[in-house]
C-alpha cells in the first residue's frame, strides 16, 4: 500500500535524522582522514632513518682519480642490510651517471627532482614491481664537465614497517570510535528525550483539562522555544471562549423571545377550549382567538426565520463556498415589489430609485439569500418604523470609478437618536419607547452580514429634525465593495 502523503511526521525522529545523519556521514571520512595522517605520521620517524643512512653511505664514499669509490666494510655493509622488516637496497652513482657501487636496478631519480648537494630528498617509486621509498643525496664535487653530473648516493626500503606503523596508528583512533559512536547516538537520544520532555508535559496539561476550561494556557511553564505556539493557543482559547458566550447569550434571548407568541399561543388556546367546554364561545370569540393564535404563530415564525438568518450569515464556510457576482439591483427591485402588499395594506409609498436591473454593470460579490436577506430586513424594519402616509424608498447608487455599489433604504419615520444608532445593531435590541412588534434580530442580521462580504453599514436622518411632523426618518446606508461586470461577448459576424 502506497503511503500517504499527509502521514504524520515525529518532530523527535526528524530532529534525530538531522543529527545522526550528519554525524554518520562524518564518520567515513573521518575515517579517510585519519588513514591519510597516519601515512604521513609514519613515514616521518622512517624518512630520518632512511636519510641517515644514506648520509652515512656518502660519508664512505671516497674520490679516487676524481671517480667516487665507496669503501664499505663487511660490517657496514652489513648494516645496511641488517633490517629484519624491509629490505633495503643501495646505489652509487659515478660522475656520467655509471654504477660505481650498489644494486643496478635502483631507478635514478626523475631530472626535475634534482636539488643542491647535501640535500636529502624523498620519493616513492616502485623497484622490482614492490613499492618503496627512496631517499637521494647528490654529493658535492670540483666543477663538473658538460657531460659530467654530480656523484649520486641513493637508499630504498620497502614499506612493511610504515604500513603496519600507519595500521596501529589507524586502530588505536578507529577502534574507539566503534564505542564512541553507539555511545554519542544514545546520549543524542537521551538529550532529545530529555528536551523535548517539557512538551510531553504541555501535551499532559491540556488533554487533563475539562472541555469547559477555555482559560489561558501558562506561557512560563513552556520552553521559549514553544511560547509562541502558546501564545497562539491562547488566543485561540480566547476567541472561542468569546464565541461561546456570544452563542449562549443569543441562545438565551432567543429563548426569552420565543417564550411571549408561545405563550401567548397556548393561552388563546386554552381560552377557547375553556369557552367551547362553557359553551359560552361564540363564533366572534372564536374568530378573535384564532386570529391571535394566527398572529402569535406568525410572529414566532418570523422570529425562527431570522434566526435561521442569523445563523447562515454566522457560518463564514458555507457563505464562502456559495459566494458569487450578484446583481444588487435586481434584488433590490424584487424585494421593493414583494414588499407592495404589505406597505399598501399600511398606507405606506414604496419606491425603488436606481438603475433598472438590466442597465447595471456593477455587482457585488456574496451570497444571493443572505443579500436578499440583507434587504429584506432593512425594508422590513422601515416599514415597521414608519407611520401610516409615510414614505420609504429603496435606492441603489453605483460608484462612477466602479470601486463600491451602495444601498440606501430611506424612511420619514421618527428616526433613531445618536446614542442608540450602535446599539440597535445587538440583537434583540428595540429602541426605547416605541410600540412596534418586533424581534429585534433584523438590524443585527443586517450587520452580520454585511460584515461576512466586507461592506459597511451607516445610519443618519433622513431629513433634517424638526422639518417633518412625523421625524427626521431613518436613511440606512449599506456600501458594498464593488465588482465589475465582464462585458458580453460581441456576436460572431
Amino acid at each position: 500500500m502506497a503511503q500517504h502523503a499527509s502521514e504524520q511526521r515525529s518532530l523527535f525522529g526528524e530532529i534525530l535524522d538531522w543529527m545522526l545523519a550528519p554525524l554518520l556521514l562524518l564518520w567515513p571520512m573521518s575515517v579517510a582522514i585519519t588513514w591519510l595522517v597516519a601515512q604521513s605520521i609514519a613515514n616521518h620517524p622512517y624518512d630520518r632513518e632512511l636519510a641517515q643512512m644514506a648520509r652515512t653511505l656518502a660519508r664512505h664514499v671516497t674520490l679516487e682519480a676524481g671517480a667516487p669509490k665507496p669503501k664499505l666494510d663487511a660490517l657496514a655493509a652489513e648494516l645496511l642490510r641488517s633490517d629484519d622488516v624491509d629490505q633495503i637496497w643501495y646505489q652509487v652513482l659515478g660522475l656520467r651517471g655509471e654504477l660505481v657501487g650498489g644494486d643496478r636496478d635502483l631507478p635514478t631519480p626523475p631530472e626535475d627532482e634534482r636539488v643542491a648537494a647535501g640535500e636529502v630528498h624523498f620519493r616513492d617509486d616502485t623497484l622490482n614491481g614492490e613499492p618503496v621509498r627512496v631517499a637521494s643525496l647528490w654529493l658535492a664535487h670540483a666543477p663538473l664537465t658538460r657531460d659530467q653530473t654530480p656523484p649520486l648516493v641513493q637508499v630504498a626500503e620497502t614499506l612493511d614497517k610504515r604500513s603496519r606503523l600507519a595500521t596501529e596508528i589507524i586502530k588505536g583512533v578507529i577502534l574507539p570510535q566503534f564505542v564512541i559512536l553507539p555511545l554519542a547516538v544514545l546520549l543524542v537520544w537521551l538529550a532529545l528525550a530529555r528536551g523535548i520532555a517539557p512538551l510531553n508535559e504541555l501535551q499532559r496539561r491540556i488533554r487533563s483539562r475539562e472541555s469547559h476550561d477555555l482559560s489561558p494556557i501558562g506561557e512560563r511553564e513552556a520552553p521559549e522555544e514553544v511560547a509562541p505556539l502558546v501564545r497562539a493557543i491562547n488566543d485561540l482559547l480566547a476567541r472561542l471562549d468569546q464565541s461561546i458566550s456570544r452563542q449562549k447569550h443569543f441562545l438565551a434571548d432567543a429563548a426569552h423571545q420565543l417564550k411571549t407568541p408561545l405563550a401567548g399561543l397556548r393561552t388563546q388556546a386554552e381560552l377557547a377550549q375553556r369557552e367551547i367546554d362553557a359553551g359560552r364561545g361564540s363564533p366572534e370569540d372564536l374568530k378573535r382567538s384564532l386570529q391571535h393564535i394566527a398572529r402569535s404563530s406568525q410572529r414566532a415564525a418570523h422570529m425562527v426565520n431570522q434566526l435561521l438568518a442569523m445563523a447562515r450569515a454566522e457560518d463564514q464556510e458555507h457563505s464562502a463556498q456559495q459566494q458569487q457576482e450578484v446583481n444588487l439591483v435586481g434584488l433590490a427591485t424584487e424585494t421593493v415589489r414583494d414588499f407592495v402588499p404589505r406597505a399598501l395594506e399600511r398606507r405606506i409609498d414604496l419606491g425603488y430609485e436606481g438603475p433598472a436591473a438590466g442597465d447595471s454593470t456593477v455587482r457585488l460579490r456574496g451570497e444571493p439569500l443572505l443579500v436578499r436577506e440583507l434587504i429584506r430586513n432593512l425594508v422590513d424594519n422601515a416599514l415597521q418604523y414608519t407611520p401610516a402616509g409615510g414614505t420609504v424608498t429603496v435606492r441603489v447608487v453605483e460608484d462612477p470609478f466602479g470601486q463600491v455599489v451602495v444601498l440606501q433604504v430611506e424612511d420619514n419615520g421618527p428616526g433613531i437618536a445618536p446614542e442608540e444608532r450602535e446599539q440597535v445593531f445587538r440583537p434583540f435590541y428595540r429602541v426605547l419607547g416605541s410600540n412596534v412588534d418586533g424581534s429585534g434580530l433584523g438590524l443585527a442580521i443586517v450587520r452580520e452580514i454585511a460584515q461576512r462580504y466586507g461592506a459597511e453599514v451607516s445610519i443618519e436622518d433622513a431629513l433634517p429634525r424638526g422639518s417633518d411632523v412625523r421625524g427626521p426618518g431613518a436613511r440606512f446606508t449599506v456600501r458594498f465593495p464593488a465588482v465589475v461586470a465582464q462585458a458580453a461577448s460581441a456576436p460572431r459576424g
